[in-house]
């Protein structure tokens, strides 16, 4: 007697057949999902890490004197307060100064010179959270 020919053994094996074939695409179902899940997660930080890049600042304006007249050639210093280094711009024919592509996380002192004259010193700190700073600095050249 074979026991192939009974009925019920070969449901029992067409449903074992069927669960086995069930699980198998599970699992390839679930290693695919797993598998592109840490690229959807390294794409989106990607993508929230380059809208968070840190924003360089800018710091211009104009040099005038006590009367609001421009002052043309006047040098414009900006001196990092933890480095101490100081970069300077002569302003151009409208009193003019810009200096570009400063750290946000850092602190300036900013101040305008000419013919031996010095305007305020305006500082400039890190927890100033904007990216365009405009300033007015007066020297009294009238002394």
């Amino acid at each position: 007697m074979k026991m192939m020919n009974l009925p019920w053994f070969s449901r029992t094996k067409r449903k074992r057949t069927t669960i086995k074939r069930s699980l198998r695409y599970a699992s390839l179902t679930l290693a695919v999902a797993l598998t592109a899940l840490p690229l959807c997660f390294s794409a989106t930080h990607v993508a929230f890490a380059q809208s968070k890049a840190p924003v360089q600042r800018v710091v211009e304006g104009k040099v005038v004197n006590k009367s609001d007249q421009i002052l043309v050639g006047s040098v414009v210093y900006l001196k990092n307060t933890k480095t101490l280094a100081v970069r300077s711009f002569l302003t151009d024919d409208t009193g003019h100064f810009r200096f570009g592509q400063l750290s946000p996380s850092a602190d300036f002192d900013l101040w305008a010179e000419q013919n031996g004259k010095k305007s305020a010193t305006k500082s400039i700190s890190s927890f100033n959270d904007k990216t365009d700073l405009v300033f007015l600095l007066k020297i009294d050249t009238e002394k």
